[in-house]
């Protein structure tokens, strides 16, 4: 049996091909190279691409025969923190990044893994916390292309990373 390969990597927004299928993955799952993966309804597929990418919410894997699977980032148990102004939020935001914690930022608050000693930690400085479900797709580091996360795509033809 020939096994469905994925070759490559559509941004999100970029396709318009009705999708065949979806693969709901975790913030850990979407970072990868070359894994076998199971779409939601049991389709069996080897991701195959040139280099690991962090593959995001909304993405398309192609595979060799043109088909596309929708990628879709599965909600995870998260902390959700909140400062009294933005520079508390700032402030906050040093800590975290002081611990080399992986990052979720947006306007107005913070997301990071469930920790209760973090939790504890960002209490003690005054934050205000909450526990949510939601995708978690942290900041890239310092390090990966522009920082997002080395997200490499072909468009029309060329090839470049984001």
């Amino acid at each position: 049996m020939t096994r469905l390969r994925a070759i490559k990597c559509l941004s999100a927004g970029s396709w318009r091909a009705e999708p065949m299928c979806v693969v709901t993955l975790n913030k850990d799952q979407r970072h990868r190279r070359r894994i076998v993966l199971s779409s939601d309804t049991g389709l069996e597929f080897l991701l195959d691409l040139p280099d690991a990418i962090q593959l995001r919410h909304g993405d398309g894997l192609q595979l060799e025969d043109g088909r596309v699977i929708k990628v879709l980032a599965e909600a995870e148990e998260l902390l959700e923190v909140r400062g009294r102004n933005t520079r508390h939020l700032l402030a906050l935001a040093w800590h975290l990044g002081n611990r080399h914690l992986e990052a979720q930022i947006e306007q107005g608050r913070i997301l990071v893994r469930r920790d209760h000693v973090i939790e504890d930690m960002l209490t003690g400085l005054g934050a205000t916390t909450a526990h949510v479900v939601e995708p978690f797709a942290p900041q890239g580091g310092a390090y990966d292309d522009h920082g997002q996360g080395g997200h490499h795509h072909d468009h029309a033809g060329y090839s470049h990373d984001h």
